[in-house]
């Protein structure tokens, strides 16, 4: 479903004519022509598109992960263009939670050290942290595989670990990157279900990169569909 763009007031992210291009062994590859979208506070976004599309590539730039080669990206108001590496270090930290498909677990730490580890780059006190971390895993269900490794875990408790650790820090803004694609359908059905859940309950905005259609109908409430590094309509 699609709304309209959202009231200036409530504005969190401005994209204006965003270029991503990179450059092969034979010519030049352009990720991302001249993106230009809005999103608002509480706005649940879906981009939705084929492998190849722009859809991660942008998600990236989103997260202060990369820079554009032209264009820029204001979010709260900032051009995370001219932030330095320590204030993109910071935002990414205090600003924004990022779920990755692969989920990106550290396999030498438990589920419980996997999700402390923002907080230990934000320099929060250890006891603060450890019970920080625990109440996240205990909220997406795993309170009873807290000092469990990532090889002694499921897929999908392996993904509620990755999505603990992206909302630890009760971010103002979740990136998800196909966070249900490595899932079967019932533990993917658990895992929209709960974060619909949390994103009501604190009105943290969503920008979801997703190919299913159905993924998308039911975790945004719009869609903004990629093709070929375009948006399209």
């Amino acid at each position: 479903m699609e709304t309209g763009r959202p009231d200036n007031r409530d504005l969190v992210v401005r994209v204006v004519d965003v270029v991503k291009s990179y450059q092969s062994a034979t010519a030049p590859v352009h990720a991302l022509r001249r993106v230009s979208t809005e999103i608002g506070q509480g706005e649940r976004i879906a981009l939705l598109g084929k492998s190849g599309s722009g859809k991660s590539t942008l998600l990236n730039l989103l997260g202060g992960l990369d820079r554009p080669t032209s264009g820029n990206i204001w979010v709260y108001g900032r051009d995370l263009a001219e932030m330095s590496g320590n204030e993109l270090a910071r935002y990414r930290l205090l600003s924004v939670g990022m779920i990755f498909q692969s989920y990106n677990l550290i396999p030498s730490r438990s589920a419980l050290e996997n999700v402390e580890l923002p907080m230990v780059f934000g320099g929060i006190p250890p006891r603060n942290r450890r019970q920080a971390a625990q109440h996240a895993l205990e909220a997406v269900g795993l309170g009873q595989r807290l000092h469990h490794h990532p090889n002694e875990l499921s897929g999908g408790e392996c993904q509620r670990v990755a999505i603990a650790r992206a909302l630890v820090n009760r971010p103002k803004i979740l990136l998800a990157d196909e966070p249900t694609g490595n899932l079967d359908t019932a533990t993917s059905s658990a895992i929209i279900a709960f974060l619909i859940s949390y994103l009501c309950e604190h009105g943290t905005t969503l920008i979801l990169v997703t190919h299913d259609e159905d993924v998308a109908g039911r975790c945004a409430d719009r869609i903004l569909r990629m093709q070929d590094g375009c948006l399209v309509m």
